[in-house]
């Protein structure tokens, strides 16, 4: 007989803001229409202790494990994880011991210590949430981002030889054409450049799954991010930057990969990957 599988609802969204998103309502109505298993969040802007004061948040997410990795600097970046059930292990920041062959800090700030990271380790895989650090319009971050990317796909690489590996947030990168609206104007610029898009491609050289791509490697005119100028929104003149991306171990348990753009309270959409897990 057969073993019977059940179905791993895993949701991710750069919320700009937990705070802001909150008051919105627009929280509270994700959950209660999707009723993620886990559910991954980037750029909170707010530390444990705000968040503790907030009843609505505290409401939202009473029966979840809650994990917060928080900025040093109050109001900026940060990841959380919530997950119905309780991690085994959770690890905040790249481990020093990889973090310290990088370059991973300039004039900005150390984006080790931006909150930008948590894994969370499941019995069957470890799951990773993560906030790339954007190149800036000048591109001046662009040297850091190499840094950051090579030292993500070590840490990956690291946490895969014990078991699985799925990675999701905002890795802010455009792969390929096909992931923005206006290709053409945007090459060369930040989130399009081939430094970046190189990166992208080396996790999937490196066997990573982008899963929504694994499904629907032509689907057009989707994105999960769109400029507050110009009525990029209505336009839908965005980007597709935010991502799963799965161990390809785990490739044929992907049953349904979804960019929500149905959903507001943020410039970014929240992106879905749904398993069947044993």
């Amino acid at each position: 007989m057969a073993k019977s599988q059940k179905s791993l609802k895993l949701y991710s969204w750069n919320v700009n803001g937990i705070r802001a998103v909150s008051k919105k309502g627009s929280l509270t109505e994700f959950f209660d229409r999707h009723d993620p298993d886990i559910f991954c969040l980037q750029e909170i802007k707010a530390n444990e202790e705000q968040i503790a004061d907030e009843a609505t948040i505290l409401e939202t997410f009473s029966k979840y494990n809650f994990h917060f990795n928080s900025a040093t600097k109050k109001g900026y970046s940060g990841t959380a994880i919530f997950s119905k059930v309780e991690p085994i292990n959770v690890i905040n920041d790249i481990p020093q011991k990889i973090a310290s062959k990088y370059n991973l800090e300039d004039k900005y700030g150390d984006t080790n210590k931006e909150g930008r990271i948590i894994a969370c380790e499941f019995a069957a895989y470890y799951l990773i949430t993560m906030y790339t650090p954007n190149v800036k319009n000048t591109l001046e971050r662009l040297e850091l981002r190499k840094n950051w990317d090579n030292a993500i796909l070590e840490y990956v690489k690291k946490l895969e030889k014990k078991k699985p590996v799925l990675f999701c947030g905002d890795l802010n990168v455009a792969h390929n054409e096909i992931d923005l609206a206006r290709p053409k104007p945007n090459v060369g610029k930040a989130g399009f450049t081939e430094s970046e898009r190189s990166a992208m491609q080396t996790y999937i050289d490196n066997g990573y799954v982008d899963t929504f791509r694994f499904l629907y490697p032509d689907k057009k005119d989707i994105y999960s991010w769109w400029s507050a100028r110009g009525g990029a929104r209505d336009n839908n003149v965005g980007w597709r930057i935010d991502y799963w991306l799965s161990s390809s171990s785990l490739k044929n348990k992907i049953v349904e990969a979804k960019i929500h753009t149905d959903v507001f309270g943020s410039d970014h959409c929240p992106v879905s990957l749904t398993l069947a897990m044993d």
